[in-house]
C-alpha cells in the first residue's frame, strides 16, 4: 500500500494488506499525533487496509509541522530532549548540557572553586564530556586514566584521552593495572566469584580513590549519567540490596583514615588512607546528550563497547529502562530523582552502612570493614582479589611452561 507522510510530504511503501496501527509502528509515527484517511474518510488504528490501498497520515499537532526549532533561539533544532519537552541548536544544546551540571553541583554543593578535582577518564563520551565541561565552567580539574590492559582497546582509549589532555593543556595521571598491581582485566577470565566486570569496576574504584588520596586531590568526579544511576538503582531495587540503594547519591562523602590501632597487625610501613570526596555531575543527564556533547563540541571518543562487556546485566537493565522511555519520556529522571528525594529520609536508615566499623586494610591501608573474626588481619576487596588474580596468572602460566 501507498502511505503519504504530510508535513514534510514523503511517500512509503509497506507490504498489505495490514492493520494501520500496525503500519504506524513500522513507520515510527504516534497514533496520538496524526490522523489517518482513507479514501477521504478518518479510519482508525484497528481499520485494516488492502495492499493496493493508498492512506494519508496527517499530523495534528499545532507548531509540530517540519524540524524542530530551538526552543531558546528560534533556529534549527539538532537534539530534542522529550522528558524536557525541549530541542535545542548546537549552542543551547551546550548551554542545557552546562545548566545540568551547574544544578547538580549547586544541589549537592558537590564541589567548589577552591578544590583540586581528580575526573576519572576512560576514553569513553561520558568521563571526556564531564572533564570537558567542568574545564569549561572553571574548575580546577586533572584526569586519571587507568590502563587495563585490554588489547587494541585500551591502547585506543589511552591514545585518546592523551590526546585531549594534550589538546587542553591540561595535567593527565596515568596507571597501568599490569605495572603496578601485577593484572589485567583479561587475566580475570574464568576467576570463581568475580566477574571481569566486577573486577574492573573494584579495581578502577581502588587506583582512582588511591592516586586521589595520595596527590591531595579534594574531590574524584566520574562521568556516571542518567541511565548508569537509573539502571543501578534498577538492578538492586529488583534484588532489595538496600545497603547498596542507602549508599546510591550523586555524593559520596569522604570519609578520615581509620586512627591508629584500629585495625590490629598491619603490614610493615602501612598507614591508614580514609576515601576521598565522590561526585556524579552528570546523574541529570542521559547517554545520548552525551554523545550529542561530544559530537557538537568535536570530542573524539570511543564510540565501540568494551569486548569484555557482554552478558553484562546492567546493559538488560538499560534496555528496559530505553523501552519504558520511550513510551513515557521523563520515567528514568523519575524514578531516579523520587528515590534520591528519599533516600536521606527513614526509608533506608536502618539499612545504612555508614555506621559499620571500618578499619584500615592490613595490606594496603584503605579503609575496608572489621572482620567477624577476632585476630584476624583485616583485608581489603581489592588486595584479596588482586591476591586471587595474580595467583590465577601465576598458576596458568606454570602450567603453559609445562607443556612446552
Amino acid at each position: 500500500m501507498k502511505v503519504l507522510l504530510r508535513n514534510p510530504d514523503r511517500t512509503e511503501d509497506v507490504a498489505g494488506p495490514a492493520r494501520v496501527g500496525d503500519v504506524l509502528d513500522r513507520l515510527a509515527v504516534n497514533p496520538e499525533t496524526v490522523l489517518v484517511i482513507y479514501g477521504g474518510t478518518l479510519i482508525t488504528k484497528d481499520v485494516v487496509v488492502p495492499d493496493d490501498g493508498e492512506i494519508e497520515v496527517r499530523p495534528v499537532i499545532s507548531g509540530g509541522a517540519g524540524p524542530a526549532s530551538c526552543h531558546a533561539c528560534g533556529a534549527t533544532a539538532v537534539m530534542e530532549v522529550k522528558r524536557h519537552h525541549a530541542a535545542y541548536c548546537a549552542d543551547h544544546f551546550v548551554d542545557h548540557v552546562r545548566s545540568q551540571v551547574r544544578e547538580a553541583i549547586d544541589r549537592h554543593g558537590m564541589i567548589s572553586y577552591h578544590d583540586r578535582i581528580l575526573v576519572a577518564v576512560s576514553g569513553g563520551k561520558d568521563s571526556l564530556a564531564l572533564w570537558d565541561v567542568l574545564l569549561d565552567m572553571g574548575y580546577r580539574a586533572d584526569g586519571l586514566y587507568l590502563g587495563l590492559g585490554i588489547g587494541s582497546y585500551s591502547d585506543r582509549s589511552g591514545q585518546v584521552v592523551a590526546g585531549f589532555a594534550a589538546a587542553r593543556g591540561v595535567t593527565l595521571r596515568t596507571v597501568d593495572l599490569v605495572d603496578e598491581y601485577g593484572y589485567d582485566i583479561p587475566a580475570v577470565t574464568g576467576l570463581r566469584n568475580r566477574s571481569s566486570c566486577g573486577v574492573c569496576g573494584l579495581s578502577k574504584r581502588y587506583v582512582f580513590n588511591r592516586v586521589a588520596k595520595e596527590h591531595g586531590y579534594d574531590v574524584m568526579a566520574t562521568g556516571h549519567n542518567l541511565d548508569d544511576e537509573a539502571a543501578q538503582l534498577l538492578g538492586n531495587v529488583l534484588r532489595w540490596q538496600t545497603p547498596f540503594m542507602a549508599r546510591q547519591s550523586p555524593v559520596l562523602p569522604a570519609t578520615e583514615a581509620p586512627g591508629e590501632g584500629d585495625s590490629g597487625p598491619r603490614g610493615a610501613g602501612i598507614e591508614g588512607i580514609g576515601m576521598a570526596r565522590k561526585v556524579k555531575p552528570l546523574y541529570r543527564l542521559g547517554e545520548r546528550e552525551m554523545a550529542a556533547y561530544c559530537v557538537i563540541k568535536g570530542l573524539d571518543y570511543i564510540v565501540e563497547e568494551c569486548p569484555m562487556v557482554g552478558g553484562n546485566t546492567v546493559l538488560r537493565y538499560k534496555d528496559a529502562l530505553n523501552e519504558l522511555e520511550r513510551h513515557s519520556p521523563g520515567t528514568k529522571a523519575q524514578f531516579l530523582f523520587g528515590f534520591l528525594d528519599r533516600v536521606q529520609s527513614a526509608h533506608f536508615a536502618s539499612a545504612d552502612p555508614a555506621g559499620e566499623t571500618l578499619v584500615a586494610c592490613s595490606g594496603c591501608g584503605l579503609p575496608t570493614t572489621r572482620p567477624r573474626r577476632a585476630g584476624v588481619d583485616p583485608v581489603c576487596a581489592f588486595c584479596r582479589t588482586r591476591e586471587r588474580v595474580v595467583q590465577s596468572v601465576a598458576r596458568r602460566t606454570s602450567a603453559v611452561a609445562g607443556r612446552t
